[in-house]
């Protein structure tokens, strides 16, 4: 094989992609990742001496933290950038090094990851192909290894978004080190492997409570609001990914200049932030989750702006309309360079190119509603509350996570409009785009689809869940009328799994698939001790969910 890689929901026949990615990820590219991801915990191995030192780790800190966001499915596939990130990443460690020697401090790392030097993107190639996934043999290790580098992954795009707004938690990059720099330990038991990825769902919920405040302070709390999903006549950029910051910028560029503002796919809960609503210009969503790209950035006419991860490989009729900042690449696609000395990002050309363009053809029309985080549900605690006592609403459905291509994702469409009219859906991530267009009505003035927004904001499902908790007095969440139904795709989904699961979730459904990484010994563990299963036929879901 020239390659392996399981760390996504479509991985090849379902145990791992060996020739290339589903994603359109070239085997030299997933090689150079695993490669990177390597140096980065020979990094780790240093810098934790290093904060036990009190020495400054803060250069590290952001560089672990977006070296693996670089890695997640869909962020990055240029060859050059890991190349270019490697020999940064080799030049950190040595660096970091140095300054325990000065320090007067003897570290006694010696992994081969803290060792190894090389200075070309040949000698990478050929080190790439010895530190893969498969170099753990053992089957069980290896699914936690990777169980808790994907969780960690997770962790770094919404580490990294906090960071953008300015916010930082000096534990979860501690925490995230001590992670990578466990999987280099031969000495851990499976035991200790498994609590190690119980602590990384702490550190996740305690990352996503971190963003979730960085938003909120940044753009205040989302506040129920309809959405155009239509098109206006004028020229338009269309910007997708996560990035909230990026869209602030673009939107303060664009003012006057008759360019109108899309969100696309993850992007839509931006609209639900209040200090948005002030822009004449940002004009609604266009289009539904990312997959589904290639068809809709065709007929969008206009540049597009890829902020984060979901980037699908362009096709050659549009390629020349996209355009990638923060950890995005794809050969052959326009930059957009980084904020320097306090300066907003530069978005000019893309102002330009929209210029040229013609206005969006439209694909749909109508409004979807959305805006239901923690602070607008709890808002409405007393009616939800009522509605439950009275018997309006039976139970509640989390159906939060991801999108994606697999047939078998029709599932959720057909599960939603099977539900009993007495159901309510919680919903967060793209996975909603199954159905959150299905004339699906109302209980009592409450939406049956309740949107809290972007796949981090699944952080606000469950403040709401513990709050309902608290509200009707009981001492287990699971005794709550609230069933999780969740569809995963990527490294954010993992960490938001493990989030759950340290809050003390149980009886998850987890699909379309269950992932490919966990060995059958892993998959029974986290099926015994917190009853995680897959998904069936929706009538029989339905069923047992309504027994």
């Amino acid at each position: 094989m020239s390659m392996f890689c399981y760390q996504c929901q479509e991985t090849a026949k379902g145990t791992g992609c060996t020739i290339r990615g589903v994603c359109g990820k070239t085997a030299d590219v997933a090689n150079l990742q695993d490669l990177l991801i390597y140096t980065l915990k020979g990094i780790s191995a240093y810098t934790l001496e290093a904060r036990k030192a009190g020495i400054d780790t803060q250069i590290a800190d952001k560089f672990i933290m977006e070296g693996l966001f670089a890695t997640i499915t869909n962020a990055n596939f240029d060859k050059d950038y890991f190349v270019a990130l490697i020999k940064q990443a080799l030049s950190l460690r040595t660096e970091v090094k140095n300054a325990l020697e000065k320090a007067g401090i003897v570290t006694e790392a010696s992994h081969d990851s803290t060792l190894w030097f090389a200075d070309n993107a040949d000698a990478f190639e050929e080190k790439a192909a010895k530190v893969g996934i498969l170099a753990t043999e053992n089957e069980d290790v290896r699914s936690l290894r990777e169980l808790l580098t994907y969780g960690v992954k997770g962790m770094a795009a919404y580490a990294e978004h906090a960071y953008t707004l300015g916010s930082t938690d000096d534990a979860v990059f501690a925490f995230m080190q001590k992670a990578l720099a466990a999987t280099t330990n031969d000495k851990l038991s499976a035991d200790e492997l498994v609590a190690l990825v119980m602590e990384c769902g702490k550190y996740g919920v305690d990352v996503m409570a971190l963003l979730d405040k960085a938003n909120t302070s940044t753009y205040g709390n989302p506040e129920i609001t309809k959405v155009n999903i239509g098109v206006r006549n004028n020229p338009g950029i269309l910007i997708s990914g996560h990035d909230l910051k990026d869209l602030e910028e673009l939107l303060e560029q664009t003012q006057g200049t008759g360019v109108d503002v899309y969100t696309h796919g993850e992007m839509l809960p931006a609209h639900y932030y209040p200090a948005f609503k002030k822009y004449g210009n940002f004009a609604g969503n266009y289009g539904n989750a990312w997959w589904l790209q290639d068809k809709e950035f065709e007929t969008f006419n206009g540049p597009i702006l890829m902020t984060t991860n979901c980037l699908v490989p362009p096709k050659a009729s549009y390629k020349d309309r996209v355009y990638v900042t923060g950890v995005v690449g794809f050969e052959g696609l326009k930059q957009i360079g980084e904020r320097k000395n306090g300066k907003p990002k530069d978005f000019s050309e893309l102002i330009a190119h929209a210029k040229k363009c013609s206005s969006p053809k439209a694909i749909e029309q109508g409004e979807i509603v959305g805006g239901f985080a923690h602070n607008q549900v709890l808002a409405l605690a007393d009616k939800v509350v009522d509605a439950v006592k009275s018997g309006a609403i039976k139970r509640f459905f989390v159906m939060a996570g991801c999108d994606g291509r697999m047939k078998s994702r029709d599932y959720y469409a057909e599960f939603a409009k099977a539900l009993p009219k007495d159901t309510v859906i919680l919903t967060a991530g793209c996975a909603k785009y199954r159905y959150n267009k299905l004339p699906l009505g109302d209980i009592g003035g409450i939406p049956r689809v309740l949107d809290a927004g972007q796949c981090n904001d699944s952080y606000s499902l469950a403040v709401i869940a513990l709050k309902l908790k608290e509200v009707f007095g009981l001492d287990d969440v699971n005794k709550l009328p609230i069933s999780y139904n969740i569809a995963w795709y990527e490294q954010k989904a993992v960490i938001v799994l493990l989030a759950l699961l340290y809050l003390g979730v149980k009886n998850i459904h987890l699909g379309p698939t269950l992932p490919g990484f966990l060995s059958p010994n892993v998959a029974k563990v986290l099926v015994e001790k917190f009853g995680i299963s897959g998904i069936g036929s929706p009538e029989d879901d339905i069923k047992m969910f309504m027994e």
